[in-house]
């Protein structure tokens, strides 16, 4: 009993392994490399940046500055051409191909598209195009973006309503306990008595700083 069913199990690994071995075999048979390039059926110019698409696989390649494209493909696949101006065409690889490389030479028509028509009017009078040109308006360049951010009045403004974060609320921890050490053992200067303090105590109580705000 015991040598039957070891028998049993030698001739079922060999057959799901010889089954496999076919398989792979078969699947590395229908692989090809499917090269070519893509001209304008008119003039037999080169396309390029046309995508070459495998349907159903979500993949694919686009062609170069000359059209030539350069893809691996399986037998029975179909390709599928897209680009702008020209009309989709899509192709099929022959199933019965022999041999693993397959090259074409696509043809693609211009598609000609038709937008509805525009009418340009002028303005009925100059007076009201001066009226109008003058109060268009227009977005800020970079440059104007640039300046308003970096006036004095929006930036103390910003720092008056915008919270520290945690690197500016370390330094100033560090900073607090640097002049408390600097100034251990003896009293700390006054700076009711430093000119420079009153100076900027002046400046900012021209500017306004010391307003109520509301």
């Amino acid at each position: 009993m015991k040598i039957f069913f070891k028998s049993f199990c030698c001739v079922a690994v060999l057959f799901f392994a010889n089954k496999n071995f076919a398989q792979a075999t078969e699947k590395k048979d229908t692989v090809i490399q499917l090269y070519g390039v893509v001209m304008t059926a008119d003039s037999l110019q080169a396309v390029p940046g046309v995508s070459v698409l495998v349907v159903g696989k979500g993949r694919g390649t686009i062609t170069n500055a000359s059209g030539v494209f350069s893809i691996a493909v399986l037998k029975g696949d179909k390709i599928n051409f897209v680009s702008v101006g020209y009309k989709e065409k899509t192709i099929a690889i022959p199933a019965n191909l022999d041999g693993d490389e397959y090259s074409l030479i696509q043809l693609l028509v211009s598609d000609t598209t038709y937008l509805p028509a525009t009418i340009i009017k002028p303005k009925p009078s100059r007076e009201q195009f001066e009226r109008d040109f003058a109060n268009v308006r227009t977005d800020d360049d970079a440059y104007e973006i640039a300046r308003q951010n970096t006036e004095e009045s929006k930036m103390r403004a910003i720092m008056a309503t915008l919270p520290a974060d945690g690197r500016e609320a370390v330094n100033f921890q560090f900073k607090q306990q640097a002049v408390k050490y600097y100034y251990a053992g003896q009293i700390p200067p006054q700076n009711i008595f430093n000119p420079l303090a009153w100076a900027d105590f002046i400046k900012s109580w021209k500017r306004g700083d010391f307003k109520r705000k509301k």
